[in-house]
């Protein structure tokens, strides 16, 4: 077995590996609300949203088309040099997404990949496509949490006008029985988005190591154990954050829960689907539980835990390409 074959099989395996610790570090994303306002018990939200993952890893490649688009030049075909480049890229994305786990921070495993690949492009002098980074990544990473919120906030207004006049038991009970269904569109959201991701990192190792060409269909071999390997991921859980997301920013009723989960479900598949954008299911999920939150008064959202939330967000991308470009320089002293 040759080199190129046996770092293709690593890089792949690291690959899923990263969408693996995707699963658990983004599990909180589609069910801390539902859990923290008991509208499911953790097992069962934990089993329904490993579903609808794997569901949402298989209606589009878009998104994986764009993650794939990141690197333009320096790997179809370098062989050795290009798998390095894909090798350093995931070691960045999944050093960051083991460091904010333990802090029980709700970064983005998404942003911690795109920054490992430019990291690693750019350390590795390959041409980075920016004009993609720029109009398919930070564009829509500003814009997204931004309509998270002020979606949320609105459609609570609404809700609250709407049902002001109604038993407040009753209502709240019925939100219960509406967030199983709010709770399973987010987790296809997170499957849409997140698992296409890690499709594309594959399909630029596979790019490299010459077994693919550009404008090849991504293999369902990879799309399959992509799926697989996030929904087993979120099906192991994540404590650390659901605590942050579900108690730490505000206490959640039913109702926001339903609101936040509706807006940043619906958020998820316009990017996706219309805009081919990888964003962010924790940035928009987090900004869209403030939103909600924020209707009952804004002194209610813990401003404190949000901020620590908002570094977290802005030194992700630098903060796993610099690990990727450490980890590129160190990896190419050793490799021919």
């Amino acid at each position: 077995m040759d080199l190129t074959l046996l770092m293709v099989i690593g890089v792949v395996a690291l690959a899923l590996a990263f969408d693996y610790t995707n699963g658990f570090h983004d599990a909180a994303n589609a069910i801390a609300t539902s859990v923290s306002t008991r509208a499911l018990t953790p097992r069962i939200a934990l089993v329904m949203a490993a579903i609808m993952n794997f569901i949402g890893a298989f209606l589009g490649t878009e998104v994986a088309d764009t993650v794939g688009s990141i690197i333009s030049e320096g790997v179809e075909g370098e062989g050795n040099h290009g798998l390095t480049v894909v090798l350093a890229a995931l070691v960045g994305a999944i050093v960051w997404n083991l460091i904010t786990w333990y802090f029980g921070l709700p970064s983005s495993s998404s942003h911690a990949l795109i920054g490992g690949l430019v990291g690693a492009g750019v350390a590795s002098a390959s041409t980075v496509n920016w004009t993609t980074v720029v109009d398919k990544v930070a564009i829509p990473m500003v814009v997204s949490p931004l309509i998270g919120f002020s979606g949320a906030f609105l459609l609570m207004l609404s809700i609250m006008w709407i049902f002001k006049n109604r038993n407040p038991q009753r209502t709240m009970r019925g939100f219960r029985l509406a967030q199983t269904v709010s709770a399973a569109a987010m987790a296809l959201g997170h499957g849409l988005q997140d698992a296409q991701k890690t499709m594309g990192v594959m399909f630029l190792a596979l790019l490299a190591g010459g077994y693919v060409t550009e404008g090849d269909d991504i293999p369902v071999w990879v799309m399959v154990s992509a799926a697989a390997a996030i929904s087993l991921g979120t099906y192991s859980g994540g404590w650390r954050i659901m605590r942050t997301l579900g108690r730490r920013i505000i206490h959640l009723d039913p109702a926001r829960g339903f609101a936040s989960e509706a807006v940043a479900a619906s958020v998820l598949y316009v990017m996706a689907i219309g805009l081919h954008a990888p964003v962010s299911t924790t940035h928009t999920i987090t900004s869209s539980i403030m939103g909600a939150g924020a209707t009952k008064r804004f002194s209610a959202v813990r401003w404190g835990v949000a901020r620590g939330i908002v570094t977290a967000w802005i030194v992700t991308i630098p903060a796993a390409a610099t690990v990727a470009a450490i980890t590129y320089w160190i990896c190419a002293l050793f490799l021919p």
